[in-house]
């Protein structure tokens, strides 16, 4: 059994009432619902984390290590285009992490087509709604077994 953390970013506690044609209509406890019965089902421990405060998310990833987390879902919202501290925890922590956007990052506003975090990813989904989080629990789930002897 492995232990997965899910980091949202901020504003991501708005999903289902915040521009839902751009975001979609699922709520944030849907999705964190649905991907802990997923990891469950595979026999995996699933843990979600949600703040609109950027060292609150610093915080979270620090401690991921001692917490025993051999992976890593993040969306990082807002802070993908901004936060190189977030960046560096996720470089310190040196765990293996796929970086998630509900939107498509590269169809939208020029400032959101750049992260500070796609070249430390494992990799990016982006654009596929609350699904791409599904899909990225598929992919986590996928480099944990190829660890394993």
């Amino acid at each position: 059994m492995a232990r997965l953390l899910v980091i949202h970013g901020p504003n991501l506690n708005l999903l289902g009432t915040r521009e839902p044609q751009i975001y979609g209509k699922i709520n944030l406890a849907t999705i964190d619902q649905r991907l802990a019965a997923a990891a469950k089902a595979r026999g995996h421990d699933l843990e979600c984390f949600q703040s609109n405060a950027e060292h609150e998310l610093i915080n979270r990833v620090q401690r991921a290590q001692a917490d025993g987390i051999e992976f890593i879902i993040i969306n990082p919202a807002g802070y993908t285009h901004t936060s190189v501290a977030l960046r560096d925890a996720l470089a310190a922590a040196r765990i293996p992490f796929i970086e998630v956007h509900l939107s498509n990052i590269y169809a939208r506003e020029p400032f959101r087509k750049n992260s500070y975090f796609s070249d430390l990813a494992v990799g990016i989904i982006s654009g596929l709604g609350a699904h791409g989080y599904e899909l990225a629990l598929d992919a986590a789930c996928g480099q944990l077994a190829a660890q394993k002897p």
